[in-house]
């Protein structure tokens, strides 16, 4: 591989839980001379009982805040990372780290600071062990006086910092505030800071690690067994995420979608396994797949409305809205026909406001008819190749009809990337198992 080939790794908690996880991630790091930049999170659990340091962190820094004992906590702590140390033969002590955190427990410190040190502790072993630069995050990834993420200045700040360096790590999850305090991003965040490094560096390529080998095209345990997505666009990947799948958050893949750097989500124990591309433009990666994955929302209502001529009345669907939003309830989808107009929410936005819903409504329009039905799902069918696939939605609605399934609710974006189907709770199941089946066999 060429010596100006640049790669960013992240790898999750699974991937660095103990010594011997470590070990892998030795080897696929030094596998490819491209793996440069490194992003650790803090160490996940080992076996299904276990504890997550993070967890243990935090609960440390409560026992401190309510006057508890925080001591045999930070003694289990420092027993995680001792053992990594100690198995892995490294010559590196952590007594100053540990001193200067216990110190700051015993005179107060902040959730954000103590969560934080999982990553910090982890970057410090990880960059010993493969002999890198280890970089803080707090001086490379900055918030504003609010705790506002600032992407621009971040990028400025680590573009300079990393161009001095060849090889480096960088922990996840955190950065600093103007005062030096540290923030932490949200629960995930170490994705988050592997894209800002990405971004800053102009990575050819930023590979995510964790325990699977990429995303399924359906929950397995609705459909068994489903087929992995070797590559998904940006654009597909949203509208599964928005749809209930677990995928990235939205805020760890914008750095790099605005970038148009693609993202190899890869398993660290199967390193081997290629994994899910994800990429900006999916047309120089053609798939055999009409569709790319299923997905799909529970616990939904459907607000229906009738009005003679009401696509001659100015306003209406804006007035419509108005009243949702004065209630504060926001809106899912919003198919509509000439006289007929449809609102799915989420169910417990209005759970027991139905006469509410209907009468601020009702006095915004004045509709002939209008009526709230509960017990709805939505499932979407994503896919890029849909649109010069001719009669996809016709297999759809043959694969739901063989199964006795009514259809409650048809609606499919301007782009032909996606087709939503509103069906009963009850047969949300068997009604994603027969897409897949048709599609997928």
């Amino acid at each position: 591989m060429a010596d100006n080939v640049k790669k960013v790794v992240k790898f999750g908690g699974s991937s660095l839980a103990s010594a011997e996880q470590f070990k892998k991630v030795h080897a696929i790091i030094t596998a490819e001379e491209s793996r440069r930049y490194v992003v650790p999170s803090a160490p996940g659990k080992r076996f299904k009982e276990d504890e997550k340091v993070t967890d243990l962190l935090i609960k440390c820094q409560s026992a401190s805040a309510n006057g508890g004992d925080y001591t045999t906590i930070l003694e289990k702590i420092k027993e995680r990372y001792y053992s990594i140390i100690e198995e892995l033969e490294l010559g590196l002590s952590l007594e100053g780290e540990f001193e200067l955190i216990a110190n700051k427990l015993k005179y107060g410190c902040s959730r954000d600071y103590m969560a934080s040190r999982g990553e910090y502790l982890n970057g410090i072993i990880l960059a010993s062990y493969l002999g890198y630069e280890f970089i803080d995050a707090a001086k490379v990834v900055v918030f504003d006086v609010n705790g506002k993420f600032l992407a621009d200045e971040t990028n400025k700040i680590m573009s300079a910092r990393l161009a001095t360096v060849e090889k480096a790590v960088i922990p996840g999850f955190y950065g600093s505030m103007p005062d030096g305090t540290v923030k932490t991003f949200s629960r995930g965040g170490s994705d988050i800071t592997g894209a800002i490094v990405a971004r800053a560096v102009n990575a050819d390529l930023y590979e995510n690690w964790t325990d699977v080998s990429g995303f399924l095209m359906c929950d397995p345990r609705i459909v068994e067994n489903p087929k992995p997505i070797s590559v998904i666009t940006y654009k597909e990947l949203r509208e599964l995420a928005y749809m209930g799948a677990t995928v990235l958050h939205e805020d760890s893949i914008f750095p790099v979608k605005q970038a148009g750097i693609p993202i190899n989500i890869k398993n660290t124990n199967a390193p081997a396994d290629h994994g899910t591309l994800i990429v900006t433009d999916g047309d120089e990666h053609k798939s055999k797949d009409i569709i790319t994955g299923i997905a799909g929302k529970k616990d939904l209502s459907i607000i229906h409305l009738e009005k003679d001529m009401m696509n001659a009345e100015v306003g209406f669907g804006m007035k419509v809205l108005e009243a949702l939003c004065d209630m504060g309830i926001s809106f899912e989808h919003l198919p509509s026909g000439i006289d007929t107009m449809s609102i799915v929410v989420n169910t417990s936005y209005i759970e027991g406001r139905e006469k509410e819903v209907i009468n601020e409504i009702s006095e915004a329009v004045n509709p002939d008819v209008i009526h709230i039905e509960n017990g709805i799902s939505l499932i979407a069918i994503v896919g890029r190749g849909m649109k010069n696939a001719h009669g996809t939605a016709s297999r759809i609605f043959k694969a739901i009809a063989s199964e006795n399934i009514n259809i409650r609710m048809i609606d499919q974006g301007s782009s032909e990337l996606n087709i939503i189907i509103g069906v009963e709770e009850k047969d949300f199941e068997k009604t994603l198992r027969a897409i897949y089946k048709e599609f997928i066999g």
